[in-house]
């Protein structure tokens, strides 16, 4: 609680600390999400998990807030805006940025990918079938789909924010486009059309994020600044609330913003155009709340509640979806694993209990793996490094903020260490990129595949390849001094 207290009291002034109380917020959603609306039961002998939104379609509006993956992109665009100008601002390069940015994700997922590949060998080793070993692995993995999106995004925020600083919102009304384009390919063909906006959706609400941070320097041109008034919030809620139910009544999008199956199309797999109608709903609600919320803010309590869950936020959501699999496995194992019906009354009495012992395991979790996180964004003294958890320290440099946030330097408090020449920038461009696609391999890769490890090998060593990589070009290895 000291440690708490300390780092509320040092808050730099100009900190927006409404964008860190949104960061966990949406985890907790999407945590409770998850956990609430499972379903578990019984398939061959073994248990089984889907989610009740089938069941449950007087539901499927409240996934218009529920689905909060755009607030995650929203709040990443205005941190990696703030640390990308940080950065640049004492000399830095964007190679040299993104190598550091990279390590708030890449410390925890490896954690999390290294112990379930190390479960899953010696489940194989102990006589369990591998389809079924994959099968577990893929369901804790399931989070993961989001870190490709949100990798390859900071990816291209240094060329992104250029274009933004040039072309201002009229960035995102285009990638908005392409969506639709997209989509149109998957109503009328061909559907491959579609599978940029996997890239195009998530680039248009970080680009807002680009606008957020911008709003807070009125000299700027008014292109580039996104309205912070309550008059701008009204106008978002209403044109996005507006198109959102034109475009799931009257045109073809599901209700759900989230899979549901059965459904024609799916608004998330892609992202489709209902789905920035979402997120345009979520923004103007976000605008309306920020004033309260901001007031709220300043008190100490509610602050440091913030910091502690943005210290171990990207744990809570990487591990949250393991602590479901060791629970039922623990209950599964006892005999005493309740698989009630669907929207029956012991089904809904069971979510009280259920969302507990989860919350138990998943603080049990947190406490192992949490520190690997947190030290990512461990201040480094007085002289000028990464400030506590804030956008920038004394001397503007960036700091560990949001999801993928820059994480407290250990070579990052000066000019770039290494971050000039065509040989580490092309290492650089490497290691991410192996990163990504180990990512992206494992999430393309069936669940009921025949996988000892429990991940496709190629997948973990170009993984494992890639974070080794940008691990030696953060230690400084290949600097010419």
């Amino acid at each position: 609680m000291r440690r708490l207290r300390q780092l509320a009291e040092r808050t730099p002034p100009g900190r927006d600390r409404y964008v860190d109380l949104l960061r966990a917020l949406a985890i907790a959603m999407v945590v409770l999400g998850h956990w609430g609306v499972t379903v578990i039961g019984y398939q061959h002998g073994r248990p089984t998990g889907h989610s009740a939104l089938a069941d449950l379609p007087w539901a499927w509006p409240l996934t218009w807030v529920a689905q909060v993956m755009p607030v995650f992109f929203l709040v990443g665009g205005y941190a990696n805006a703030a640390s990308l100008a940080a950065r640049r601002a004492r000399g830095g390069t964007a190679t040299g940025w993104l190598v550091d940015r990279s390590a708030r994700l890449v410390r925890p997922t490896t954690a999390l990918l290294v112990v379930l590949a190390t479960g899953a060998a010696v489940a194989t080793l102990r006589g369990a079938d591998p389809a079924q070993v994959r099968t577990v692995v893929w369901f804790a993995t399931i989070p993961l789909w989001f870190l490709v999106a949100y990798f390859a995004v900071v990816a291209l925020t240094p060329p992104m924010y250029a274009l933004h600083r040039r072309f201002g919102l009229a960035v995102p009304v285009v990638l908005a486009g392409l969506v639709a384009v997209g989509d149109l390919g998957r109503l009328l063909g061909p559907a491959a059309l579609a599978d940029g906006n996997y890239l195009f959706a998530w680039l248009a609400v970080h680009q807002l994020g680009f606008a957020w941070y911008d709003a807070r320097s009125p000299e700027l041109p008014h292109r580039r600044r996104l309205p912070l008034s309550r008059r701008a919030g009204v106008t978002l809620l209403a044109v996005g609330l507006v198109a959102l139910v034109l475009l799931t009544t009257v045109g073809p999008y599901p209700v759900a913003m989230l899979h549901v199956a059965g459904e024609r199309l799916d608004n998330t797999a892609p992202p489709s155009v209902a789905l920035l109608a979402a997120a345009t709903t979520q923004l103007g609600l976000i605008l309306l709340l920020r004033g309260p919320a901001g007031r709220g803010l300043r008190r100490s309590g509610p602050w440091q509640t913030v910091i502690a869950v943005n210290a171990v936020v990207l744990t809570v959501f990487l591990w949250h979806l393991t602590a479901a699999i060791l629970l039922v496995g623990l209950l599964d194992a006892l005999g005493v694993l309740p698989t009630p019906p669907v929207g029956s009354a012991t089904w809904w009495a069971w979510r009280i209990p259920w969302l507990a012992a989860l919350a138990v395991v998943l603080a049990a979790l947190v406490a192992v793996f949490g520190p690997i996180e947190a030290r990512t964004r461990r201040p480094h003294g007085p002289h000028g490094q990464a400030g506590p958890h804030g956008q920038a320290g004394p001397h503007g440099q960036a700091g560990p903020h949001g999801v993928g946030a820059g994480a407290a330097r250990r070579v990052g408090s000066g000019p770039d260490v290494g971050g000039h020449g065509a040989p580490w920038t092309a290492l650089a461009v490497a290691g991410y990129a192996a990163l990504v696609g180990g990512l992206l391999l494992n999430s393309l890769a069936p669940k009921t595949a025949h996988e000892p490890l429990g991940l496709p090998a190629p997948a973990l060593v170009a993984y494992l390849a890639g974070a080794g990589v940008l691990r030696l070009l953060r230690s400084g290895w290949g600097s010419r001094g």
